[in-house]
């Protein structure tokens, strides 16, 4: 619904319970259900080797085992950091750490010792949760920092534990205490997660997802879905068997889907990094029905010919988060596999968790991220003035509700700037319709200014990537004396032929003048992604940079 006067939107799902319990009780709940159908039910796989999985019954045995054993250790109420790919031991950590009013910060196992140490001393871990490959990167890291106590190795060759640590396995064979009180959590205020997002501007910086942040974004869920039922009239058949999922855990959004798998007590295919072999295999092998991508995946699955080699025919939906993907790939998708129903866009970020889910009951709206999710508030602002805008209006978007973070660790300042009365300052540039549907453009700090005029990346980006003859592209704004800025592409081409030329009137054609690639057309054999499958413009800035 739309405040007639502020302009100021509101879900038309309705509101949704704020949770008042700590985030693993309903995790723990959802695998008590799962359990209780099957003991033997399978709750990880290995997308690797399907003989290595962990069910529901060994799942809980671990979380309990792991919160006795960081309870033996005095771990209440602190930070514990994990630097590993994506496992099936991940869940159980992070649980085990929530039972014990603890806080899980992801870092990536890509990551430097350099970036590591930043981590490790911003968010004062006391525990590390690693494997024998980031090892000793993590123990350079630790160099000169006293309050790490604990390193649990997941040990993959044996079962013994290197020097001054110790092994998972060890862990998880700690003895439990039945009668131990259970730690005392205060859901509006303890954090349960400690993910590093840029923020809309800066350097990493903690976000600090309370217990109640977490628990009501699982509430909404709920709600969505029942709402959802009642629009289309049907009992949707949300309980897929088998999910797959390669989005790196040390990321809000993969560590909401991981839960997700739990809570729909689906058995979930584990891929460590992402490997296209796998990936397709996995489709294919386990039936998978929906798939939870990034758009760079997107544009895998819609034009690379591997893909040919796999029978994908199970695919029936695509959700797409982290990053906004552009209608041509989304009709590419569908005229490439006729039997998937829909490609359909979420939108959130690290700070507000999720904020659009999609509108089940009508998909007709490419490039929309849906409505707002139940109990949130929205409003769209000028990026200058910060007025309300109307609708169908571009501007900055404003979030507000139980999902917000509680703020940045240690950053006040920071806080203060991106969350004002409430409301958070999303860094997004995007409009909302008549209908209530949300479509997202750029980023604030991402956009291209020439001559006054914005021009957004992912737009120029969408136009390039319905080139038949171009893999992959993106865009960046270069320094210009006399328009002040102009949008520079790299381009990845899937055609040996193609030419700078055939390019620059490709976008020509299609744009305003303003946006034209006048800052020039480069080829290159790979865009800069991070794990999470966002385009690295800083990387390509800095290239730039190099080269003048």
């Amino acid at each position: 619904s739309v405040h007639s006067k502020m302009v100021i939107y509101s879900s038309p799902f309705g509101s949704v319970p704020v949770s008042s319990t700590p985030a693993h009780t309903d995790v723990l709940q959802k695998i008590d259900e799962a359990i209780q159908r099957n003991p033997n039910k399978k709750a990880f796989i290995d997308g690797s080797d399907s003989t290595k999985f962990l069910t529901y019954s060994e799942v809980k045995r671990q979380t309990f085992a792991i919160a006795q054993f960081l309870h033996n250790r005095g771990f209440h109420h602190q930070t514990a950091c994990t630097v590993i790919p994506n496992c099936k031991e991940f869940l159980s950590f992070f649980l085990g750490v929530s039972f014990q009013g603890g806080a899980v910060s992801g870092a990536s196992a890509l990551f430097t010792d350099y970036e590591l140490e930043r981590q490790f001393k911003d968010c004062r871990c006391t525990t590390i949760f690693t494997d024998e490959d980031n090892l000793e990167k993590v123990k350079k890291a630790m160099e000169g920092i006293d309050h790490v106590k604990t390193i649990i190795v997941l040990c993959s060759t044996s079962s013994t534990a290197p020097p001054a640590t110790i092994s998972w396995n060890e862990v998880i064979s700690t003895p439990i205490d039945k009668n131990r009180k259970p730690v005392k959590i205060n859901v509006k205020e303890d954090i349960v997660a400690l993910p590093y997002s840029s923020g809309t501007t800066g350097s990493p910086k903690g976000v600090m997802v309370t217990h109640e942040n977490f628990g009501t974004m699982i509430n909404m869920g709920e709600k969505w879905r029942r709402a959802m039922e009642s629009q289309t009239g049907e009992i949707i058949d949300w309980n897929v068997e088998n999910m797959l999922l390669f989005l790196p855990f040390y990321h809000i959004y993969g560590l909401t889907m991981l839960c997700y798998g739990v809570m729909e007590k689906s058995t979930t295919i584990i891929i460590s990094s992402f490997d296209p072999f796998v990936f397709l295999q996995c489709i294919q092998d386990y039936k998978i029905s929906q798939l939870h991508l990034v758009p760079p995946l997107l544009v895998f699955l819609a034009k690379h010919p591997m893909c040919d080699e796999f029978d994908l025919s199970s695919l029936k939906g695509i959700a797409s988060g982290a990053a906004p993907a552009g209608k041509d790939i989304c009709d590419a998708l569908q005229n490439r596999y006729p039997h998937i129903e829909y490609v359909e866009q979420g939108y959130g970020m690290t700070e507000l968790l999720t904020s659009h889910l999609p509108d089940v009951a009508s998909r007709s709206k490419f490039g929309s991220c849906g409505k707002l999710a139940p109990g949130l508030q929205m409003k769209i602002v000028d990026v200058t003035a910060g007025s309300i805008l109307p609708n169908g209006k571009v501007g900055e978007i404003c979030i507000k509700g139980p999902t917000v973070m509680k703020g940045y660790l240690g950053r006040e300042e920071a806080t203060k700037e991106c969350i004002r009365d409430g409301w958070m300052h999303t860094g997004d540039i995007g409009y909302c319709d008549v209908d209530g549907d949300l479509f997202v453009i750029d980023r604030l700090k991402e956009l291209i200014k020439v001559k006054g005029l914005q021009v957004p990346p992912a737009e120029l980006e969408d136009i390039l990537l319905s080139h038949p003859s171009i893999q992959d592209a993106a865009v960046i704004g270069i320094t210009d004396a006399r328009s002040g800025e102009l949008p520079k592409a790299y381009i990845v081409k899937s055609d040996p032929a193609l030419t700078a030329e055939e390019v620059y009137n490709f976008v020509k054609e299609k744009v305003s003048p303003y946006k034209n690639l006048n800052g020039g057309i480069e080829f290159i054999d790979e865009i800069p992604k991070s794990p999470a499958g966002k385009i690295l413009r800083r990387v390509l800035r800095e290239k730039q940079q190099s080269k003048i």
